[in-house]
């Protein structure tokens, strides 16, 4: 045999054991390793044994004898051992219950005894690739405490894991590499899936309890969290914490296992920050960071003694000159506030003068923030502009002005629109404004002078670009969208409606998806809504998830955001709810319709107009407010979906169903929108996954494209 059938030998042994690397089900998985297994025994039998290099290496020598012992049996005893070898080499799949055969013929191979020679002699062949593999060789074995995460972030121990699996069970393709970079190739540790470390005695062992200069006065345990959806983050690096990590059960105190190999920073110079030296303060304590003005011990504190300053390690990087999304000027940080009520301009809340935060380099401009709220990755985009010029913004119209009242809009340059004044007397439903994808209602509007094309004057006038608070990145106006919306993707950032059917706002930042459409866009704080008594701000904090107290809903958009009120009644409004129009008309009613947000105590009976059912009178709907009893569901008058655009634009999971039957009118189904029953061949079935604005279920039927559309 000579070198490369060696080393290709070795090479296949080494795939096999890698299995672990794939995603596919427990099945596939399986196949893919009795082929692995296949080839390394046809590589084998194709060996000239005669032809081995003396002296034979250790491992060379196992082979010799692997394949002396496989010449002499029968092909129905050779199949028997590569199932079984197959079964003790597949991935265990620890999240799903395999299969009750496949249990039993892995329980009858471990319980062969004595184990059969052949067996034993692949076992080494295993182990000594294992030996020879530096990817393998060098890593570091970790043997965690279970733990599982309580109400109010707090970890608790849970018992050992009971050892069940063979030493089989053991070998690489049972293990979770480790890497604390985040980088898969950098990894330097693994763990046992089937022991748990307790089993790996040949390799060196991360230390399970630990003491650090961070946490001097109790021991520090090494923990897997057993469900890794950790909200919690590193006492040190304020990173998310990893699965694994150092935890004391005592102070409830955690760090990821690469802060804990790093040696602790004990004094910091920054002469930007303080023109003394800065210890490390390890005691685990709250003292109040003359920086951020909070008083966190969830992060370690940096002192001067001489002078008492007092610093949190993630403070001392904090920039000194930024733009944020709330404010149209640059701010910069200032180590304490002139005397006088000041407050921060993004939590609304009141900034305390002696301690540090960020003001408006503009003369005459009041604006402020606390450090930490200025620096949220919802405001801030991460770039520090000390040193910076000050970048200058080209203003572009939206339009160009041909004569009074003609213009050339940009999102319609091949015609010329005309200012026309509206009368509100009279509406047409079927002609929406371009922009918001809503009917020209009230106000005065830009038509085409050569096509259907309409605008409202106020949508004609939308900025080009404009900053909004819910996003560090500036935005551009997209109008005239040519491609194909998908219903289920492309939807506003704030409220998760449909965006790209009308105009919208996308960032232009490389790998950013955030997109508004032009009614979230453009609504602005502080929000005097109809459904709460005080003013509202949005004061919501990166991923923080609040219930709308309008809709009962949690939106799961790109963000979270909710406008709320500051005062101590914690109301939070949604941007869903929040761009509801108040205000609507009605086809059939010449009065303007009010949006009503019902009454718990009501005992009212109210029928819509549109679809005749009962109107719940403690939840919102549009009614007349002329003494005309009209009242209408909110869907009834908006449509499925307020700014879906009829028409082709548009992409839904829907099918067509034909040949119903004909011989009695009862058994065609009922419409999910309109409750009538549907004509013969003209039936839709949404066949797609759950309406995000609906409470409309897998299957719903409709009669007609309009009842879709609503």
């Amino acid at each position: 045999m000579d070198l490369d059938s060696e080393s290709k030998l070795i090479s296949l042994i080494t795939q096999l054991m890698s299995f672990y690397e794939t995603r596919d089900i427990w099945l596939i998985r399986q196949k893919a390793v009795k082929a692995h297994i296949i080839e390394i025994i046809s590589l084998m039998s194709s060996m000239d044994l005669d032809s081995l290099p003396k002296p034979e290496s250790e491992f060379m020598s196992v082979i010799t004898q692997t394949i002396s012992i496989s010449n002499s049996m029968d092909l129905d005893s050779m199949s028997k051992v590569i199932s079984r070898i197959t079964y003790l080499m597949s991935p265990i799949d620890f999240d799903s219950n395999s299969d009750s055969d496949l249990d039993s013929e892995f329980d009858k191979t471990l319980d062969l005894a004595p184990e059969p020679e052949l067996l034993s002699l692949i076992y080494k062949i295993f182990s000594l690739v294992s030996s020879m593999t530096s990817k393998w060789e060098k890593l570091i074995s970790l043997r965690p405490q279970l733990v599982e995460r309580l109400d109010g972030g707090k970890f608790c121990f849970k018992e050992d894991p009971s050892i069940s699996y063979s030493k089989w069970a053991c070998l690489p393709i049972n293990w979770k590499l480790i890497s604390f970079t985040g980088e898969e190739e950098d990894a330097t540790h693994f763990i046992c899936r089937a022991c748990y470390g307790q089993k790996h005695k040949e390799h060196n062992n991360a230390p399970v309890v630990i003491k650090h200069p961070h946490h001097p006065k109790h021991s520090l345990q090494l923990v897997m969290l057993e469900f890794s959806s950790t909200l919690r983050e590193c006492y040190c690096c304020d990173e998310d914490l990893q699965e694994i990590f150092y935890y004391c059960s005592a102070c409830d105190f955690a760090m990821n296992v690469a802060c804990v190999e790093k040696p602790p920073v004990l004094s910091i110079a920054h002469p930007k920050w303080h023109e003394h030296t800065l210890v490390l303060f390890a005691r685990f304590t709250s003292l109040t960071c003359d920086v951020c003005a909070l008083a966190s011990s969830t992060c370690p504190l940096y002192i001067c003694p001489p002078c008492g300053f007092v610093v949190h390690r993630r403070c001392i990087n904090l920039p000194r000159v930024i733009r944020i999304s709330r404010h149209p000027h640059r701010i910069s940080f200032t180590p304490s506030f002139d005397q006088g009520d000041w407050s921060c301009g993004v939590c609304r809340r009141k900034i305390h003068n002696d301690y540090g935060g960020y003001s408006c380099t503009r003369n005459g401009c009041s604006y402020a923030a606390h450090s930490r709220c200025a620096t949220q990755s919802n405001v801030w985009d991460g770039k520090d502009l000390e040193g910076e010029p000050e970048e200058d913004i080209e203003e572009v119209d939206p339009f160009v002005r041909i004569s009074d009242g003609i213009i050339q809009h940009f999102s319609h340059q091949h015609h010329h629109l005309r200012l026309d004044e509206n009368s509100c007397s009279d509406y047409d439903e079927d002609k929406l404004c371009q922009a918001c994808i809503t009917p020209i209602y009230f106000g005065n509007f830009y038509s085409c002078m050569q096509c259907d094309f309409i605008l409202h004057e106020e949508c004609a006038n939308l900025s080009r670009h404009i900053y909004h608070p819910i996003h560090p990145h500036m935005l551009t106006l997209v109008g005239g969208y040519e491609g194909v919306t998908d219903f289920f993707k492309d939807k506003c950032s704030a409220c998760y409606q449909t965006c790209k059917t009308g105009f919208f706002y996308d960032c232009g930042e490389k790998g950013c998806s955030f997109q508004l459409h032009v009614q979230c866009a453009t609504i602005s704080e502080p929000l005097v809504h109809e459904s709460h008594v005080h003013p509202l701000f949005l004061t919501s904090k990166p991923e923080e998830k609040r219930t709308c107290l309008v809709c009962k809903k949690v939106r799961f958009g790109s963000t979270c955001e909710t406008f709320n009120c500051i005062e101590e009644c914690d109301f939070a409004l949604c941007f869903a709810c929040a761009t509801l129009p108040h205000k609507v008309r009605y086809k059939h009613d010449k009065h303007i319709l009010t949006l009503s947000y019902g009454e718990e105590t009501s005992t009212m009976t109210y029928w819509c107009e549109v679809c005749e059912r009962e109107i719940n009178p403690k939840k919102r709907f549009y009614m007349c407010d002329e003494n005309c009893c009209v009242t209408l569901h909110i869907d009834c008058v908006l449509g499925m979906d307020l700014y879906m655009k009829p028409g082709p634009s548009w992409f839904l999971k829907f099918k067509t169903i034909c040949n119903l039957p004909n011989d009695h009118h009862m058994s065609r189904p009922v419409c999910s929108k309109c409750k009538k029953r549907c004509p013969q061949k003209v039936v839709f079935q949404h066949s797609g996954s759950t309406f995000p604005s609906l409470d409309e279920s897998y299957g719903s039927i409709y009669c007609s494209i309009s009842c879709i559309r609503r």
